[in-house]
Parts: C-alpha cells; sequence; structure tokens
C-alpha cells in the first residue's frame, strides 16, 4: 500500500486525535481542475481550518463534542496538477490507505469530482454502499466538456459503479431534462427534488446498510451559501439540514464515509459560507464518530 503524502499547515478545531488512536480522518482534496463555472474549491480546505478558531467543539444539535471524539484532520493529499485521471488515482490510493487502516474518511473537497475515486475505494472495500447526495445538481450527465470526469457527471460515474437502486438524491433542482428523466423515469436512482422531506424514510429503508454521504454545499439556498461555484436559487434552508443531521445521527445504518464538497471561499468574502461550511463539516464529524462508536460495541 502507497505511502498518503500530506500536506499539513493546520488543522481544524478539535481534530487533534493522533492518527493511531483516530476513528474518522479528515483530509483535504484541493482539486478543481473540471470546474466549469467558478473555480476556486481548491481553497476550500485551508480556508474552513483557518475559520474554524471561531467555532466551538461541542454541537448543541447533536448533543456531541470533538474534544471528547476520535477525529483527526491529516491535513491536505498532495495532487498532482493538470492531469485529472492521475488525480483521481491519488485520490483513490490514499482513500484505500484510510481504510486499510481502519479509519473512516471524511473529506474536505474540492469540486464534487473528488467524491468519485473515494466512493471506488470504498466500493472495493464495499461493493454494497449506498451512497445518500445533497446537492443542488443532478450530477448525472454522461460528459460534460467532452470528458466523462467532470463535477458535472460524478454521480453517474458514481452509478456505472454501482448500479441502480444504490443512489439517493435529494434537494436536486438543476439539471437537463435527460438526467431527470435518466433518473425518475428509468428509475435509475432515488431523486427528491428541492427538498429533503423523505430522507427519514429512505434511512429507515437502508436500516442495518452501508451507506456513504455526500453534500455539495450548493444545496443550501444562495442566500446563505453564496461562496459556491454554481450557485442555485431555492436551495433549502440551513434548519432543514440540521434536521438531516439529527435523522442522519439517529438512523441505524453503518456510515463508511463521507464528504463536504464545493465551498468557493473567493466568491463570499463576508466569510459566512466557509464559517457555514466548518459547522458542516463539525457536524459530519461528530456524527460518524458517533455512528463507529455505536456501531462497535466493543469500543
Amino acid at each position: 500500500m502507497p505511502k498518503i503524502n500530506f500536506s499539513n499547515p493546520a488543522q481544524f478545531l478539535g481534530m487533534e486525535t493522533p492518527y493511531e488512536a483516530s476513528k474518522v480522518v479528515v483530509f483535504g482534496a484541493p482539486f478543481d481542475g473540471t470546474t466549469s463555472n467558478k473555480a476556486g474549491t481548491k481553497f476550500a480546505a485551508n480556508a474552513m481550518r483557518l475559520e474554524s478558531e471561531g467555532l466551538e467543539t461541542y454541537s448543541p444539535l447533536l448533543d456531541l463534542d470533538l474534544e471528547a471524539a476520535l477525529v483527526y484532520d491529516a491535513g491536505n493529499i498532495e495532487l498532482s496538477y493538470g492531469v485529472t485521471t492521475r488525480v483521481m488515482s491519488e485520490l483513490e490510493a490514499a482513500t484505500s490507505r484510510l481504510l486499510a487502516d481502519g479509519k473512516i474518511p471524511l473529506m474536505i473537497g474540492g469540486e464534487h469530482l473528488v467524491s468519485y475515486p473515494v466512493v471506488k475505494a470504498i466500493a472495493k472495500l464495499h461493493p454494497d454502499v449506498h451512497i445518500i447526495h445533497l446537492d443542488a445538481h443532478t450530477d448525472l450527465r454522461d460528459e460534460f466538456g467532452g470528458s466523462p470526469l467532470s463535477h458535472a457527471t460524478v454521480l453517474k460515474r458514481i452509478w456505472d459503479l454501482l448500479g441502480d437502486g444504490r443512489i439517493f438524491q435529494f434537494g436536486i433542482r438543476s439539471g437537463t431534462k435527460a438526467e431527470f428523466d435518466f433518473a425518475r423515469q428509468a428509475g435509475h436512482t432515488y431523486l427528491e427534488a428541492f427538498r429533503l422531506q423523505t430522507v427519514g424514510h429512505v434511512l429507515e429503508q437502508l436500516s442495518g446498510k452501508k451507506v456513504y454521504v455526500t453534500i455539495d454545499l450548493d444545496v443550501l439556498d444562495p442566500s446563505m451559501m453564496s461562496g459556491t461555484g454554481t450557485p442555485e436559487a431555492g436551495g433549502i434552508t440551513y434548519r432543514e439540514l440540521e434536521s438531516f443531521f439529527l435523522l442522519l445521527r439517529d438512523a441505524h445504518v453503518d456510515i463508511v464515509g463521507a464528504d463536504v464538497v464545493e465551498l468557493s471561499p473567493g466568491h463570499d468574502p463576508s466569510g459566512v459560507s466557509t464559517a457555514t461550511a466548518c459547522k458542516v463539516l463539525r457536524e459530519m464529524a461528530l456524527i460518524l464518530n458517533n455512528n463507529e462508536m455505536m456501531s462497535t460495541p466493543s469500543k
């Protein structure tokens, strides 16, 4: 198994458990090589680490605290420049190493394409994994700009890996008619447009199953998440996202990994988007740690 090359200029607040003792490992994937609108997501992880100093380690919503959690921020994976396929291989290899070490990966994007190699690595270990996908966009194109590897094709590439009945999409409000038809008429994915109202029902259906959670921050309305590459009006509120966190915390699923992607900090000079992204990451880290501790009684 190859060594992972990390660059770690700082750590996210409260994510300081030594690697060997950690259950959840956070890492950045600073890549936005296929961004089609406003670039800048490669700066997200470092911006969030700096902004996290203004955050508390305790989540009143979840009643969980990073100070009591076994979470380690490993820094950013050192990725190649200019060759998307090489970046995909590097992310897959790094994720495979974390999984071999018994860690639960929690990735900070980067653009949404970075989810594909992580899911690819997880699917090799857990071929029955299911995907919970929160996003403004379907991301189900077969190609975009002439390439099969794009932030606009990421869920289609994941569907190629997993097949029907394994991808559950929420908050979707943008995409081509062909993408919506692919999801709905052919039943390739479960798609709830605009809202997250059926998440609880889906999580009940997935009880006992392996689950990967991918959160594209543009699922939130641009009024509270303007710092993203492709903002889309009509999104959910942060309160709705909090309801999702509570459902996920209490769900009887085995969460084997997650990511938070598509923060583009430079496009929100106020810093509100970055602060919001930090809170999303904190909640997800706490949920993953709690899920791992609850699913393994001997730990």
